[in-house]
């Protein structure tokens, strides 16, 4: 079980290279696979990482192949992390069972229920990935890191950016799940993995956490598309922009017209938030 990672494939783009690699995960007890997209470089530069956590069915293929992310990556010499969402390969009964919970379906947290015991993507993203990165790539600086992510990544990003915020420089996040402790995705997810305990799932919920952690130094940037169907049912992004509201937390939350959950929208806003994270990242 080779735990150092290897690459399986490599493509050149705007000069730099995307770079994807598999190595077994202690913390999952499983091998995974990420993505690395590289800006051109000089040998001796290092770069600065931003992480995207993607959302419900994703892997990590989604974001690196759809979103546009290196064309700006390139021109601000930013490395881009592109994960996978969940452990693969269990067979844990039921895994699969639906698309919104199991494979495909982490929701970036530690799982306390024995069943979903190895489910800790919380784990692997703030711990383990930038452990891997900075043994492995000399030319990652991983003391400079931001985060972003879509969807239950956008939940993602969002808790463990407020949970540590000595880590990260920077967050965003596309039509992210803020409060889903008040939504079905949410309630279906922590009921099974964290059991019925509701205070361990406000340690999971971005609305519950910018209550206690609100001492940002970078604003939190929020694109949301009016016209995505998850708005108001799953997303509930005026939650949080309440909750930001009352203990005056940095937010810019964009709602754009016309525009929907998909990848054509977060390609759109892309290059927004690479250089929102670089303004960070460089300071």
């Amino acid at each position: 079980m080779e735990t150092k990672p290897t690459e399986i494939a490599s493509s050149k783009m705007f000069e730099g290279y995307n770079k994807r690699y598999k190595h077994f995960s202690p913390s999952l007890g499983c091998s995974m696979t990420f993505h690395i997209y590289f800006p051109p470089s000089s040998p001796s530069h290092k770069f600065p990482v931003l992480y995207f956590l993607s959302g419900l069915t994703c892997t990590d293929e989604n974001f690196i192949i759809k979103s546009g992310a290196q064309r700006a990556a390139s021109a601000e010499g930013i490395a881009l992390i592109s994960l996978d969402t969940s452990p693969r390969g269990l067979n844990v009964e039921g895994e699969a069972d639906s698309w919104d919970f199991g494979v495909g379906a982490g929701f970036y947290l530690n799982a306390t229920q024995e069943k979903w015991k190895n489910w800790r993507m919380y784990d692997y993203v703030v711990k383990e990935l930038p452990k891997v990165l900075s043994e492995n790539f000399p030319q990652l600086d991983t003391s400079k890191s931001s985060i972003s992510g879509h969807s239950m990544g956008g939940h993602g990003a969002l808790t463990i950016y407020l949970k540590n915020l000595d880590k990260y420089k920077s967050v965003s996040a596309f039509s992210p799940i803020v409060n889903p402790i008040n939504c079905p995705w949410g309630q279906k997810a922590f009921t099974n993995y964290l059991g019925d305990d509701k205070a361990a799932w406000e340690e999971y919920d971005a609305t519950c956490l910018i209550s206690k952690f609100h001492d940002v130094s970078a604003t939190i940037l929020i694109e949301q598309g009016e016209d995505d169907k998850f708005l108001h049912d799953q997303l509930l992004a005026h939650k949080f922009e309440e909750a930001c509201r009352s203990v005056n937390a940095p937010l810019l939350l964009r709602l754009q017209p016309g525009y929907d959950h998909s990848y054509f929208f977060i390609s759109t806003f892309i290059d927004d938030h690479i250089r929102h994270h670089a303004q960070a990242l460089k300071l």
